[in-house]
């Protein structure tokens, strides 16, 4: 069974679900609802800043359990500390065990943009995304229509957020990029086989447009291979396992930054 095909269809049943029980109406009434978002796109070109999307993961399909203690709290403050560019948190339970709570809490204590990590199938989703604090949403290609990402995207730009499409070929790239669309992820990571390979990332590179900013996600273990994607263009880097599988993920980031530095020249 392909995992993405399970998660969108329990994803349809969750917002059919949420729709009644929160009424659009009911989160547009949040404090996070009027207030200005922070752009992602911006944060992640920053100079002073890494390039690091850390994310906030407890589980995942493919590893199961990767931090069931870590606080919200302490870890996207560290995160931020350690010279991270956003954060992004994972907001679905059943198969990440994340929590929209989850993002509530990180939004509270730190002002950086958040990507609300979770499968958009509906523009009720986006609503969510703005009224617990969210800067920006994720769009995943392989999960959509391209005229439903297209309609999505001019939905979260309409509501002040930002887009992250994440594509893994050319054929997604090519079908599913718009012009309301801020950044666009390379996921390393087959969702069919959860293979990971950072040649995607390579190849994929040249093909988007330089109007988005190119982002690489999933599979990253080590300094070098950031490098080295920053030398194809990439300007972002979306990681959450490296981190998590840590006691203490913001120290695990916190070197990790440290090390890239060195490895451009920059010293601390």
């Amino acid at each position: 069974m392909d995992i993405l095909k399970e998660i969108i269809e329990h994803k349809k049943t969750e917002v059919t679900e949420r729709k009644s029980l929160y009424p659009t109406k009911l989160l547009e009434q949040s404090i996070y609802f009027g207030s200005r978002t922070v752009s992602l796109k911006k944060y992640v070109q920053r100079e002073d800043k890494s390039g690091i999307i850390a994310e906030f993961k407890r589980q995942s399909p493919s590893k199961g359990i990767i931090n069931a203690h870590a606080s919200v709290e302490r870890t996207s403050i560290g995160y931020m500390q350690s010279g991270a560019s956003a954060l992004s948190v994972l907001t679905d339970s059943k198969y990440f065990g994340g929590k929209n709570e989850g993002l509530t809490t990180a939004r509270k204590f730190n002002f950086c943009p958040i990507l609300r990590k979770d499968f958009t199938v509906d523009e009720y989703q986006i609503v969510e995304a703005k009224s617990i604090g969210a800067d920006a949403v994720l769009l995943i290609a392989a999960a959509l229509e391209p005229n439903q990402v297209g309609e999505l995207a001019e939905f979260a730009k309409s509501l002040g957020l930002e887009t992250l499409l994440e594509v893994h070929s050319k054929e997604e790239l090519d079908r599913s990029i718009n012009s309301n669309i801020d950044c666009v992820g390379v996921n390393n990571r087959n969702l069919k086989t959860f293979e990971v390979s950072i040649d995607i990332s390579i190849e994929l590179a040249e093909h988007i447009p330089s109007e988005f900013v190119k982002i690489s996600e999933s599979g990253i273990s080590t300094p070098e291979t950031v490098v080295g994607l920053e030398k194809v263009g990439y300007q972002g880097f979306l990681m959450g396992e490296r981190f998590m599988q840590s006691a203490r993920p913001q120290k695990s980031c916190a070197e990790f930054i440290e090390r890239i530095k060195e490895l451009n020249g920059h010293h601390a």
